[in-house]
């Protein structure tokens, strides 16, 4: 099982008691009026449906190629319990993480089959080039898929390829996965080194191209530089507060502040790495974001989960994936410092379709007005697409 498909898992919420089936999941209701009317844009996350890729694991089948099955077949599950989330877009990962394939080749292939993938369902999907697209998919009632990539590997040594995928419909790159690469450092990389030069040209040709530079899992120097550096507004797209949970993902105050300066928007994550050694909740989630407000800015804050809608009805293979997974990727040297066997990579009380609901709930609950809180959800990574593309 593949980065990709452990995304699909990681995000799927799921149950930790009774598994929620398709019927049931058919009669959950939809999100309240104030997400009917809200813009939700998800700054790193999916419409996977997790239990797809289960049950093709425990039917022992595996894929014919490069390509992840969520990729190809948006199932119609999952994009059921998209449109109940009220969930308007999201910046979804194709193309290369890691591995032993050619990044550039699996790249280009994803784009192609998402293309098709979202040609398949026009009453549903649409593909999001400019910001304006995102208020198009709002006022349609579609699911606006956004492509970005999780690493600048796919570029191999020419910045110029930059400009090639943002012709093809790519709008957000992560510089970085956890390890160096030749841009700069990652969040696990011991050096913690700023931009080589290489790097400095990639952040160039990006803003050339207006595609935004996302900072996630990049590590702190590469971060500061690259966020002085960039000619345009940057985000970090799905991250947590290192100052409530000292762990690498997160990031620093200086990291922070930084990105809010110039521009750009937080997306705190729905992750594991918001509490260190204790499975988070929703709370720890509240915290992380009240957080980042404070330091930030109102205008700078928004939601990157890092998973999708849809809940998982086998939580027993779900277990068995995430302890192979969480193995396979340290081995492989691209796990983080706070994914454990034990510990869900998604938070328990904020799964399934009323997810963005019970966090604006909770959110309301801490005093936040009603505008804050759409800006949160969407509105500012809305301003920031505006901004960039």
């Amino acid at each position: 099982m593949d980065r990709r498909s452990f995304l699909a898992l990681s995000g799927a919420s799921a149950l930790m008691s009774a598994p929620l089936s398709v019927q049931a999941a058919a009669s959950v209701p939809p999100a309240s009026r104030r997400l009917h009317s809200a813009i939700v844009i998800n700054g790193l996350g999916s419409i996977d449906d997790p239990n797809v890729e289960l049950r093709q694991r425990k039917a022992g089948k595996q894929r014919q190629d490069t390509l992840a099955l969520q990729v190809r077949d948006f199932d119609a599950r999952g994009i059921r319990d998209a449109h109940q989330s009220g969930l308007t877009a999201v910046n979804m990962t194709l193309g290369y993480m890691a591995g032993d394939k050619d990044p550039f080749e699996q790249s280009v292939r994803d784009i192609a089959a998402c293309d098709a993938a979202i040609r398949r369902q026009p009453a549903d999907l649409m593909k999001i080039v400019t910001a304006d697209d995102i208020v198009t998919a709002k006022r349609s009632n579609k699911i606006g898929i956004i492509y970005g990539f999780q690493n600048s590997v796919l570029l191999g040594s020419d910045a110029t390829r930059a400009s090639l995928f943002a012709d093809l419909g790519v709008r957000i790159v992560q510089l970085t996965y956890n390890p160096r690469n030749a841009v700069g450092c990652g969040s696990m990389a011991p050096e913690n080194l700023g931009l080589t030069q290489f790097g400095r040209e990639v952040v160039a040709a990006l803003n050339a191209s207006k595609i935004l530079v996302d900072l996630g899992h990049s590590g702190e120097q590469t971060c500061l530089e690259a966020a002085r550096l960039s000619s345009a507004p940057i985000t970090i797209s799905h991250t947590g507060c290192r100052a409530l949970a000292d762990l690498p993902r997160n990031k620093t105050d200086a990291e922070l502040r930084l990105v809010a300066q110039r521009g750009g928007v937080v997306g705190i994550y729905f992750m594991p790495f918001l509490k260190v050694g204790v499975q988070p909740t929703a709370e720890d989630v509240v915290r992380h974001i009240e957080y980042a407000v404070n330091v930030c800015g109102e205008e700078h804050v928004g939601i990157g989960t890092d998973g999708s809608v849809t809940q998982i009805d086998d939580m027993d293979s779900y277990r068995d994936a995430l302890r192979e997974e969480v193995e396979a990727r340290r081995k492989a040297g691209i796990g983080a410092t706070g994914e454990r066997i034990d510990s869900y990579p998604f938070i328990l009380d904020l799964r399934g379709v009323n997810q963005f609901e019970h966090l604006a709930g909770l959110l309301a609950a801490r005093g936040f007005k009603e505008a804050r809180i759409e800006k949160i959800l969407g509105q500012n990574f809305l301003r920031l697409m505006r901004d960039v593309w």
